[in-house]
């Protein structure tokens, strides 16, 4: 499976591309790029503000211009927390997308967006403050009704990274059971 793969606002890590690393041993094609241009951050604050500095729009540009030559062989679009939102617009505006792996984060679905049964499947803490319940209810019943089929995996207690074996959020637990079910979910693509 090719597999696009967006960081976070903490930007491309080490621990993102551990991730990657998984995915490859796995048999997959990943690809990850820097939508942050080399920086990283050290707190979610400081990546908050070079996101909105740089703005959403551009971010966006930047996904689509860096997914663009592996979109035709249909990609399975991922990423972590922000790098989930952008995954998330690409994969419901191509119709080559095979599936969306969400770690840590969803965005707003465009009015009409329309997908033939795109597997979804999204991991978050429970709860997250920045993924509340009422929001991922919303979110579900959005994704559903534009034609996704959504599978939304809870982690009780974990921080809203929890993957991240280098941030505070880490929960080794709940970050080997969401890449288990994770990997089983890649294999049925």
């Amino acid at each position: 499976m090719n597999i696009m793969l967006f960081h976070s606002t903490y930007g491309l890590r080490p621990g993102v591309h551990a991730a990657a690393e998984r995915l490859r041993a796995a048999g997959h094609q990943v690809q990850v790029p820097d939508l942050f241009d080399g920086k990283t951050f050290a707190t979610v604050e400081e990546g908050m503000d070079f996101k909105n500095e740089v703005g959403a729009e551009e971010l966006l540009k930047r996904a689509v211009v860096a997914s663009a030559p592996y979109s035709d062989q249909g990609l399975v679009y991922a990423g972590f927390s922000l790098g989930g939102s952008l995954a998330q617009n690409l994969a419901l505006g191509d119709e080559k997308a095979r599936g969306l792996l969400l770690l840590h984060g969803t965005s707003d679905i465009a009015e009409g967006a329309s997908v033939d049964e795109l597997p979804v499947q999204l991991h978050v803490a429970d709860p997250d403050p920045f993924e509340t319940h009422d929001w991922l209810n919303s979110w579900y019943l959005q994704m559903r009704r534009a034609g996704a089929d959504v599978e939304v995996h809870r982690y009780p207690g974990a921080g809203h990274l929890f993957t991240d074996p280098e941030l505070p959020d880490y929960d080794a637990e709940a970050a080997e059971t969401a890449w288990k079910v994770a990997l089983g979910f890649l294999e049925t693509l």
